[in-house]
């Protein structure tokens, strides 16, 4: 709730993600993907709402049943959105689901060196000997691209992007199901974006899911394996990653103008811009930017078939090839 009045922030978000699989969650600013995973997480302002179901499953390591308060799921796994903030703070966070912040420096003590926050963390979700909490830091760190003579500096002496490492550090060590990264990349540049991305990726492995909060295409083309795209608090599609890059390209109108607006590709920006959270128009929400507005974009088109849009019908790839053509 904003100045007394509500504002959906994420409306009928809907997605699977599965062991060992990579979704990149791309959109604008904006768009509600920070919300998304705040809500995930239970790190929603106390006067939000939420509604729905986020199951962390019940597989091996992904989580059994939960106790009291813990919002169990079907197939004894954990309903994230039910959980109680002392199942959050005590099973959930750090032990199942990893987060990279949005805004590591905000989220780093502030008193305390790198070094110091990475060995509590260390002894608190691996039971590491305290004899072997310096070694395993630096291991940790090194994981992360986190520069040994940096470890002993406070968060405020770190630029953005050694913040941003060193908060990605952290939220490898405990080795969860489910790692959330919220924009991983920011403040990196192009080489320690690639050696960031890769490393997640390698944090993932069989076992471990992924979730990126992005809008670098480029290190999503990187790193996924299917793209979900969201518009004005909704996903408006989601597809495998190499259709997505490749020759089929995106199917909604918005999608391929995220992808035409790289200065790789056509550097065509899509006009206007995206509508207040708080003033959404009644049916689709990016028709007054869409080129193939009709009078069927009054109403708020369902999401069928991996895409949400009335004209999907007329993006088939012949069609494409004509359109750019």
């Amino acid at each position: 709730m904003r100045g007394g009045r509500f504002i959906r922030a994420v409306t009928d978000a809907h997605f699977t993600l599965a062991a060992g699989e990579r979704l990149a969650l791309v959109g604008e600013s904006g768009c509600g993907k920070s919300v998304l995973a705040s809500a995930l997480l239970g790190l929603l302002p106390e006067n939000a709402e939420t509604a729905g179901s986020a199951v962390l499953g019940g597989g091996p390591g992904a989580g059994g049943g939960s106790g009291p308060g813990g919002g169990s799921g079907p197939g004894g796994g954990t309903d994230l959105l039910a959980a109680d903030e002392r199942t959050l703070a005590r099973s959930i966070r750090g032990r199942k689901v990893g987060l990279v912040p949005q805004s590591p420096a905000a989220h780093l003590t502030p008193v305390r060196t790198v070094r110091s926050q990475l060995e509590e963390t260390v002894r608190e979700l691996l039971r590491t000997p305290r004899a072997a909490l310096r070694k395993t830091a630096e291991e940790v760190a090194e994981r992360a691209s986190f520069p040994a003579d940096h470890l002993d500096r406070y968060p405020h002496e770190l630029s953005g992007g050694l913040a941003q490492r060193a908060a990605t550090a952290l939220a490898l060590i405990g080795d969860a199901p489910l790692l959330l990264a919220d924009e991983p990349t920011t403040g990196l540049d192009r080489d320690l974006v690639e050696r960031t991305v890769d490393e997640l990726a390698r944090h993932t492995g069989d076992s471990r899911a992924l979730l990126m909060i992005t809008h670098d295409l480029a290190a999503a083309e990187r790193i996924a394996d299917r793209i979900a795209v969201m518009y004005a608090g909704r996903i408006v599609e989601i597809a495998d990653a190499g259709d997505f890059f490749g020759a089929r390209g995106p199917r909604h109108p918005y999608a391929r103008g995220l992808l035409d607006a790289l200065p790789e590709r056509h550097f065509t920006p899509t006009p206007g811009m995206p509508p207040e959270l708080g003033a959404l128009p009644e049916g689709c929400a990016f028709a007054e930017r869409c080129a193939r507005v009709s009078e069927k974009c009054r109403v708020q088109p369902l999401f069928e078939d991996a895409v949400a849009c009335h004209h999907v019908s007329l993006d088939a790839p012949e069609a494409l090839e004509a359109e750019h053509a």
